[in-house]
Formats: structure tokens, sequence, C-alpha cells
């Protein structure tokens, strides 16, 4: 069975990066371009980006350079530390990231319950692989173990700062399963 499940999820994710190719990126800035739309304010450096995707980070240099240039996104500096470097998705950047593909066409007909047991599934799966590489699990703020919910945003207690609350639903690097 694990087989068939790993060729399942390799066909799906090869059909919908055949996608990717036709909005005039590859799979690789299409990733990138959909993380840091999601990511919030302290999760869009290139480090990120690489360790949220599992690239190189000379991958995903060349990968945002690309996506600079195509308008998708902007590169800011600390103003504190000018060698730390954040991106921004333009508007453009955050249309094209958003869109609404085939996939997520077929995945919104789904039954609730069968997307509930196939969202906590494969989530499974991807955080016991992820763990197993050593790798950062990522995770939505809200879920975070360091995240304090007051009003309608929140407190992120491990970087003592407020957040908005769309900040509350975006990815972070800093996530840490609560409980």
């Amino acid at each position: 069975m694990p087989q068939r499940i790993r060729a399942l999820i390799e066909r799906l994710a090869k059909l919908s990066e055949a996608e990717d190719w036709a909005e005039d990126l590859n799979p690789a800035q299409m990733t990138a371009l959909t993380y840091l739309d999601r990511a919030n304010r302290f999760s869009r450096a290139p480090s990120h980006v690489a360790a949220y995707s599992g690239s190189t980070r000379g991958t995903v240099s060349q990968t945002l350079r690309a996506l600079e240039r195509k308008g998708l996104v902007t590169e800011f500096r600390s103003e504190s530390d000018r060698r730390s470097i954040s991106f921004e998705v333009t508007e453009s950047g955050h249309a094209l990231a958003s869109a609404q593909k085939m996939l997520d066409q077929v995945l919104t007909a789904l039954p609730p319950e069968s997307a509930a047991a196939l969202e906590l599934g494969l989530d499974t799966v991807l955080r016991d692989l992820i763990t197993a590489r050593g790798g950062k699990a990522f995770g939505i703020c809200r879920t975070c173990r360091h995240h304090l919910k007051l009003g309608a945003g929140g407190y992120c207690q491990l970087l003592a700062v407020n957040l908005q609350p769309a900040e509350t639903g975006q990815i972070c690097h800093e996530y840490e399963t609560a409980g």
C-alpha cells in the first residue's frame, strides 16, 4: 500500500506542477511564490523559503531573483541589519499565487469528511517525513504553542510581538506544535 500512496502523491504533484509551467513559472518558482504569499512577516527570508521547500539556498536565491525580475516579489533589506533580506509578494504575485487551479477545484468538490481525512493523513505524513529528515515543521501561527489569542489578532510569546488577525492564519518558520 505505501508504494501505491506514494505513486498517487507523486502523480498529483506532477499534474499540479504542469499547471505551474502554464503560468510562465517553473515549479520551484511557484512553490517559492505561494510560500511567500502565505508566510508571515517573520518568515520571508531566503533561508526560510529554502527550508520550507527542501531546496538549497543557492537554488532559492536564483528562484527569488527570477520572481523579482518577473515583478512578482520585491526584495527588502532590514534597516537594522543590511545583510538581512526578506521578500514581499507584489499584487500581481499575489493574484498568481492565489489563483485557483484544477487541483483546488477537485479538492473543493470532495465531501467534507473525505477532505478532512485526506488533510489529516497528508499532514501526518509530511510532518513525520520532515522530522525523520531533521527539518523544520513550519505551521500556521494560530496553532503554534507560542501563539496567544488576543482579541481579533494574537500575540507571539516567542518573538514578543502583537499579531494582526490575518497574521494568525499565516505560515511561520518559528512554529512549534502546541501541546
